[in-house]
């Protein structure tokens, strides 16, 4: 069996990798000219780096990111409200990673080609559609391509929140979903702050910070810390921005006045953000969860399947655990829709309940609980909302994902 990849992202790329070490073929087509380091921080949790570590790229993680030691929620004063140990810390049989997503892509990027061959992706192929018949799937791309088109038994497509096969499949979708938060984010060297493996989210609904160190520095003793500051201006629902206006360049003027908002202690936010020369803004988007992933021998994966809020660290997680399930089940199947289907069946539900709650803030959401009862801070914490419930959100949001501390280590156990 031969499957076509369309898109080099993170979902692609790990895809090409699980069906190799199934001994399946397979190649990517990527529309960007080459493949880039884009985009700054994200959090890989364990049941994620299980999948990687599978693959042999514990080493390789440890080179270009941050062991994760634990993770801090807090008022937007910097009153703490819940604390935990993450990864082996936590006692996950592997760890979590703070790393640069662009850092990342790099490294699965550089294995495909070392383990696939040099020609395992090519670049500069912009998808247009998808085609079928009976016995195998194609691919067309853009007008002037180096390759016309490409075929083989199954397609699939890790093309991201703006996937153009997903808009084949669903061309009368309501499009992207806005909850009225703009994000900015960049990253720069600093010392480190706490003992510089630590992940901090702090604020309520209206604002929010997240703040964590995603590699070593070039320098001795610093790290290069990653910060994301959320301002909710919009009403949820409300019509998203145009897509030319993502990775829109963020000032200082504009942002300044919204990280004046912070009170976290553990660093110096403001000079932080003065210190990032260029960061970007987007709109905090997702979509709603689909009916149906697969149409005949064509499959979405990732962000092309089920785009999600950002919050509770399960963006690229989720799309890692898609590349091992389709693969496992194309390497089972005696034909390419059989996998797909049992592929589907198996995802889908899964990651439609983390979309949904994503929408109603994930774990983080037991910091937006405390400002909404008490608003101006309180002295008193347990009296405002007890540990057992804020352990209920935080840890039942972790049992969902499917990244509890039994989930992941029965599953790498078995």
């Amino acid at each position: 069996m031969k499957a076509i990849i369309v898109g080099g992202g993170i979902g692609g790329l790990t895809t090409a990798l699980m069906l190799h070490a199934r001994g399946l073929d397979c190649q990517i087509f990527e529309a960007a000219p080459e493949i880039r380091e884009l985009g700054v921080g994200i959090n890989v949790l364990p049941h994620a780096i299980r999948e990687l570590a599978e693959l042999g790229l514990l080493p390789a993680l440890d080179e270009i990111g941050i062991r994760t030691r634990e993770l801090i929620y807090a008022t937007r004063h910097g009153q703490e409200i819940w604390r935990e140990p993450r990864g082996i810390d936590a006692g996950y049989d592997v760890p979590q990673f703070s790393i640069h997503r662009g850092h990342l892509q790099a490294m699965l990027h550089k294995t495909v080609l070392e383990r696939l061959g040099s020609d395992a992706v090519v670049t500069g192929q912009p998808c247009t559609s998808y085609s079928q018949d009976e016995g195998s799937a194609t691919v067309h791309f853009a007008e002037g391509c180096a390759i016309p088109s490409a075929s083989s038994d199954v397609v699939i497509a890790a093309d991201g929140i703006h996937s153009v096969i997903r808009r084949q499949m669903f061309p009368n979708e309501a499009g992207l979903k806005w909850n009225g938060v703009m994000m900015w984010r960049g990253a720069t060297e600093t010392e480190p702050f706490l003992d510089g493996r630590t992940m901090i989210v702090a604020g309520g609904f209206t604002y929010k910070l997240v703040l964590y160190p995603i590699a070593r520095g070039t320098q001795p003793g610093k790290v290069l810390n990653n910060w994301v500051v959320t301002y909710r201006p919009g009403v949820d629902g409300a019509p998203a921005p145009k897509r030319e206006d993502w990775s829109r360049r963020g000032t200082h003027e504009e942002l300044m006045p919204h990280v004046e908002k912070f009170g976290v202690d553990v660093i110096d936010l403001p000079a932080l953000v003065r210190a990032t020369d260029t960061f970007f803004e987007y709109p905090m988007c997702d979509r709603d969860p689909l009916p149906w992933w697969t149409d005949g021998r064509v499959a979405l994966i990732g962000d092309a399947a089920h785009p999600m809020y950002p919050v509770g660290s399960n963006g690229a997680s989720q799309a890692i655990i898609d590349a091992r399930m389709l693969a496992d089940c194309l390497a089972r199947a005696e034909h390419g829709r059989a996998a797909l289907a049992a592929y589907q069946a198996s995802r889908l539900p899964a990651t439609a309940e983390i979309v949904r709650l994503n929408r109603k803030g994930g774990p983080e959401c037991v910091i937006d609980e405390v400002e909404r009862r008490a608003p101006n801070g309180c002295a008193d914490l347990d009296g405002v909302i007890s540990f057992a419930e804020r352990e209920a959100i935080v840890r039942g949001y972790a049992a969902t994902a499917g990244f509890s501390t039994s989930q992941v280590n029965q599953a790498r156990a078995s």
